[in-house]
């Protein structure tokens, strides 16, 4: 009886749907080479992402600053095929750039990551920081997963949260 229906619950779980398959950024074989002025020129796939950082919050009712560590993650969810990183700036609440962190473009192989890091005392940013990413691929890829990590701790407390980069501009897509 038990083997019974351990035996019926593997088959009930079994299904005839296909596996999900991942969800590729499809290259248009007619796309011409951006000489608009965008940030991407020449991509054949491509996207500017912003990022929402912050390098402090407010808590308290004094509206007391709390200061965090930024980390920016961006991660090539292809399993086969790399990315190419061309830029990416730091800006503050102003909108001004703050700093570049790519002197040269820089290669993500397929699943390899890269981060980037604000650090705790770094207040440049303020409250309405960002990160502007841009990147490339040569074809067809899998879209970057581009987040913010911000962090802190301090007497036995600790804030944390994520933010998710938004698409500004694609290219080929």
């Amino acid at each position: 009886m038990r083997w019974s229906l351990i035996v019926l619950v593997a088959l009930a779980a079994c299904t005839d749907e296909p596996a999900p398959s991942r969800a590729p950024v499809v290259a248009s074989s007619d796309v011409a080479p951006d000489t608009s002025g965008s940030a991407l020129p020449g991509a054949v796939v491509g996207q500017a992402l912003y990022v929402p950082a912050y390098s402090h919050v407010y808590s308290g009712n004094r509206q007391q600053p709390v200061d965090l560590t930024a980390t920016l993650s961006i991660r090539n969810t292809d399993a086969t095929a790399p990315i190419r990183l061309t830029r990416i700036r730091y800006a503050g609440s102003e909108g001004q750039v703050i700093r570049s962190y790519l002197e040269a473009p820089r290669t993500l192989g397929p699943l390899a990551s890269a981060e980037f890091v604000v650090n705790e005392n770094d207040r440049a940013g303020g409250a309405g920081a960002s990160f502007m990413v841009e990147w490339t691929a040569e074809g067809a890829v899998s879209q970057p997963v581009v987040e913010a990590v911000m962090i802190s701790t301090a007497y036995q407390q600790g804030i944390s949260f994520v933010t998710e980069g938004r698409v500004v501009e694609s290219v080929g897509l």
